[in-house]
């Protein structure tokens, strides 16, 4: 495991944001783990947080001019990694963000922040069913910049309603990449890791094994 995969999953499991047990998904599917990003919610959090993101995007090798953050989630997730990109690759990058509502006064419109240009890099937390990923897509499209590709935290790997998984259905359908700081892993080495973690093995082993989504 590379230091900011570690650095990201022991952060989320201070923060709660990454939780072992019995969780039941929107799918109906009961799972052995649960991750929410929206419990990572401070300053330093964030700031070790945004690291893990600029390092994932770093090491990746994807090319981008700028980051965009789906509201709501994203804004803050946008906003630490590119502060950590000047940080640690003195990379001044623009940022943008959507509205949820379109405003009607003032400056108008639903975009905020750096204009729409360029290779833009959406930055969010997860993929489930994709549908914040492909209003994005869509927005940038619109305003003429092109996706480079799209960064999230943790990827489950897990089948969708086919084979694929939401990760694998946005690659395939609109074909960039997806970069995750962590997928599953990453999550059997930290289990492996932390001895205090070894009694959830078996439970994740038998969901990966009834879920896990074709390679």
């Amino acid at each position: 495991m590379l230091p900011h995969q570690r650095s990201f999953l022991d952060l989320a499991l201070a923060k709660n944001a990454l939780r072992f047990g019995e969780f039941t998904l929107k799918s109906g599917r009961v799972s052995p783990y649960f991750f929410n990003a929206g419990l990572i919610a401070s300053g330093a959090a964030l700031a070790t947080l945004g690291r893990a993101y600029a390092q994932a995007a770093l090491d990746s090798g994807v090319a981008f001019d700028m980051l965009f953050g789906p509201a709501y989630k994203g804004i803050s997730l946008a906003t630490a990694t590119s502060i950590a990109l000047a940080e640690i690759a003195q990379r001044d990058v623009p940022i943008a963000f959507n509205r949820k509502e379109a405003k009607t006064h003032g400056e108008g419109g639903v975009v905020i922040g750096a204009p729409l240009a360029g290779r833009v890099l959406i930055v969010d937390d997860v993929i489930t069913a994709g549908t914040a990923i492909r209003e994005s897509l869509a927005l940038i499209a619109a305003h003429g910049a092109t996706p480079a590709g799209i960064l999230i935290a943790l990827d489950r790997q897990e089948r969708g309603q086919g084979a694929l998984s939401a990760v694998q259905e946005v690659e395939h359908e609109f074909r960039i990449p997806v970069i995750a700081i962590a997928r599953l892993a990453e999550l059997f080495a930290l289990i492996d890791a932390r001895a205090e973690l070894a009694v959830h093995r078996e439970k994740m082993q038998a969901y990966r094994q009834a879920y896990a989504a074709a390679e």
